[in-house]
């Protein structure tokens, strides 16, 4: 496949709406009326129970990871189309051109996006984000932790362990950095609401 096509897979892929489907599909409402309004895993555990957030957090990291997957296996595994596959993925769950590219926060599909590049990273990231939960109790803090991590713990994995004495590809390291940084950007309402102490803690309702 053209790599470029690949590209514009990994952003429909990633535009799959799946927290909004499984809550339709669930209850018939629509997740986008309740709680913060959000699409992610988050929201929809909060207001649609454990069941259907658990399954959006695994098909938004799945599809992040198979666009990925998909770039890798159609090219070599060129981590330049890799990376690239990742962003736009993540760019389609942020940025949906089925909801008026009003999507989600891609933080559950920018995990799944990493997985084949450095999965060792999202481990660690994964340790970030539970620390950040278990004594803070708020999801969008342990994610703001997390995906600002994510480009740090890329290039310490990679000097350490893929290529040692070796920082990664330019290319990888600036894909992390805007992914992260896009991620960041969808949380600063969020943000606003951590500084003013009025954001919902995880297992709490608005």
């Amino acid at each position: 496949m053209n790599p470029y096509a690949l590209v514009a897979v990994a952003y429909l892929l990633g535009s799959i709406p799946f927290g909004l489907l499984i809550v339709k599909s669930m209850s018939g409402g629509d997740i986008r009326t309740a709680g913060s309004g959000n699409i992610g895993a988050a929201n929809v555990a909060r207001n649609a129970g454990a069941v259907a957030g658990a399954l959006t957090l695994l098909l938004d990291a799945g599809k992040g990871y198979l666009a990925v997957w998909l770039a890798a296996r159609e090219t070599g595994a060129n981590e330049r189309w890799m990376i690239a596959a990742a962003a736009a993925a993540v760019v389609g769950h942020v940025f949906p051109v089925w909801l008026g590219f009003k999507g989600g926060k891609g933080v559950a599909t920018g995990l799944g996006v990493m997985l084949p590049i450095c999965w060792q990273a999202v481990a660690a990231a994964a340790v970030v984000w539970i620390l950040v939960v278990a004594f803070w109790r708020y999801s969008s803090l342990g994610s703001i932790f997390a995906t600002a991590a994510m480009p740090i713990l890329v290039y310490l994995f990679y000097y350490l362990f893929y290529a040692p004495g070796h920082a990664p590809p330019t290319f990888v390291s600036l894909g992390t950095i805007l992914i992260a940084a896009l991620i960041i950007a969808k949380h600063r309402e969020n943000i606003g609401r951590l500084i003013a102490g009025t954001e919902t803690r995880l297992w709490s309702k608005r």
